[in-house]
């Protein structure tokens, strides 16, 4: 068995004790069967009834405290997790499913369901085809626009993104969605520049990684329309998807 990243997973059966460095997958394996997750990051707020030992940060997690919990399998994702991190678990015994960055909802749904089903033995959640059947639709363009997803440096959603691909099924084209980088860091003059060019007509605000809020983030582009979503609603890949769609569309609609 292998990982998205074609890399080993050593395991001997279905696992029973599973951590996870990823809110989403966090939120998708304990929604699916609970009590499977052992361990989770002080990011991974749901299922909001999720009550287990807390192992720090996905960029920086307390690799002890995961040992310590003996889990049968750890789940990491290539762009929230570093490499030396799941090395250091693999040395020491540890199976690790790494998940792929993904670059679309279906290509994000797909991993997800690998995971649950082959990595972890289960059959296939009502909530993942909900999900599916949901986000098959692509809304035509009806906005340009900036999505930050940092400041000080600014950071912006660029190209092959999940997030990226939420927002175009919304509709909503990405500005940066040419950028040789996933994630550029223009200038803020380079942004306002977008703007009066006409390339852009909307600033997208999540409320994570960053938490843009009304008073941190729009004051930079006066008289710009912009939309304050919700960051879990536009990055995570998994079960929120299934409410995602119409919470976001309402959002949006109300700018």
């Amino acid at each position: 068995m292998v990982d998205d990243l074609a890399e080993p997973v050593p395991l001997s059966g279905a696992p029973a004790r599973v951590v996870s460095l990823v809110p989403s997958l966090t939120d998708a394996i304990e929604t699916t069967r609970q009590g499977l997750v052992v361990g989770a990051t002080e990011y991974c707020t749901h299922p909001t009834t999720l009550d287990v030992p807390r192992v720090g940060g996905s960029k920086y997690p307390d690799v002890d405290a995961v040992l310590a919990l003996r889990p049968d399998l750890v789940v990491a994702n290539a762009e929230e997790n570093r490499p030396s991190d799941v090395e250091r678990l693999r040395a020491d015994g540890v199976a690790v499913w790494v998940t792929a960055a993904a670059r679309t909802v279906p290509d994000g749904l797909a991993s997800v369901r690998r995971l649950l089903t082959q990595g972890l033995g289960l059959g296939e959640p009502p909530w993942l085809v909900a999900a599916e059947t949901t986000w098959r639709p692509t809304l035509p363009v009806r906005a340009h626009a900036i999505i930050p997803v940092w400041r000080r440096p600014w950071i912006v959603i660029g190209r092959d993104t999940f997030a990226g691909d939420v927002l175009h099924r919304l509709g909503v084209a990405n500005t940066y969605a040419d950028a040789q980088d996933r994630y550029p860091r223009p200038r803020l003059d380079d942004l306002r520049a977008k703007i009066t060019a006409g390339e852009a007509d909307l600033i997208v605000f999540p409320d994570e990684p960053y938490e843009f809020t009304v008073d941190d983030g729009p004051e930079a582009f006066p008289g710009v329309r912009h939309a304050l979503i919700s960051g879990r609603h536009l990055t995570w890949c998994g079960p929120s998807l299934v409410e995602a769609r119409e919470i976001l569309e309402s959002t949006l609609n109300q700018e």
